[in-house]
């Protein structure tokens, strides 16, 4: 069960209203790494969850909070387009530069949404549900979770480089502040998942069972110019769970064969083999 309350997290209040930031708002509101994605990747993990009761309240906690975070850049978004009319579209549009940059103020919101928030990212593109991964393999899930917030949090940072209006500013604090502890709850619950079954996943499948194969998980295979990555750890160091020590192989060699597919039926046109091969009639 679900329950709105009608107070924000945090207090949203700009300064003056910014249709062009707005626009650029859209993208931590419905681009792939806004807070519709993290809304939906951790209710869907959460939904789906099996196992430990902690994890699935733990991912509804959070994205029910993330429920909030839209609502929140929604209330942003629509005190920004306070007092937007068509002719400040034509304003901005008499500067070349912010008509080649920004496109001025996005059209959709006066269009669409009538100066309100929209399920798409700063260029119009709708919110898409192949951004979210909800996989069941909790620490596969985990760590797709501390990207999404990596990313996120780097965008807002952007954001906040792009205003001087406090009152957003002060809104994009809290945003910042709370995607951090995200990022160490993320942190938290990796570093307990890999302590209790492994860095590697699945877990449920052993490097045992890769048998023949197990020297593979070990090479670095230098494929580019130059021999620079040979310095990294991934190169000469041990691996994450001391199974075996990296090794970097400099001049590798390739160990399968060359592909020889059968020539498919005339049938099917490809001209391959005898161009004088044609359909009976």
């Amino acid at each position: 069960m679900f329950r709105h309350q009608k107070e924000l997290q945090f207090e949203v209040k700009v300064d003056r209203p910014d249709p062009m930031l707005a626009r650029q708002i859209q993208e931590v509101l419905g681009g792939q790494f806004g807070e519709m994605t993290v809304m939906m990747q951790y209710l869907f993990q959460g939904f789906n969850c099996r196992g430990e009761e902690k994890y699935k309240d733990m991912l509804m906690d959070i994205g029910t909070e993330e429920i909030g975070h839209v609502e929140m850049l929604c209330s942003l978004i629509s005190q920004l387009l306070d007092g937007a009319t068509p002719a400040d579209q034509a304003e901005a549009a008499k500067d070349p530069a912010i008509a080649a940059i920004m496109g001025g103020i996005n059209p959709q919101h006066l269009l669409v949404s009538g100066l309100g928030g929209l399920p798409t990212n700063s260029n119009g593109i709708p919110w898409n549900g192949g951004y979210i991964v909800a996989s069941g393999n909790l620490l596969a899930d985990m760590r797709s979770n501390l990207h999404a917030e990596s990313q996120g949090r780097l965008q807002v940072a952007r954001l906040y480089h792009m205003t001087k209006d406090e009152g957003v500013r002060a809104t994009f604090r809290k945003m910042l502040a709370r995607d951090r502890y995200h990022q160490y709850q993320w942190m938290a619950a990796i570093a307990e998942l890999e302590e209790k079954n492994g860095v590697v996943v699945p877990a449920s499948f052993p490097p045992e069972a890769e048998m023949e194969s197990q020297q593979e998980a070990y090479e670095f295979w230098n494929l580019s110019e130059g021999e620079e990555s040979s310095e990294g750890l991934w190169a000469q160091g041990t691996a994450p769970d001391k199974s075996g020590d990296f090794v970097y192989v400099a001049n590798p060699v390739a160990k399968g064969q060359i592909p020889n597919p059968a020539i498919p039926s005339p049938e099917l046109h490809h001209d391959l083999d005898d161009i004088k091969q044609r359909v009976s009639k």
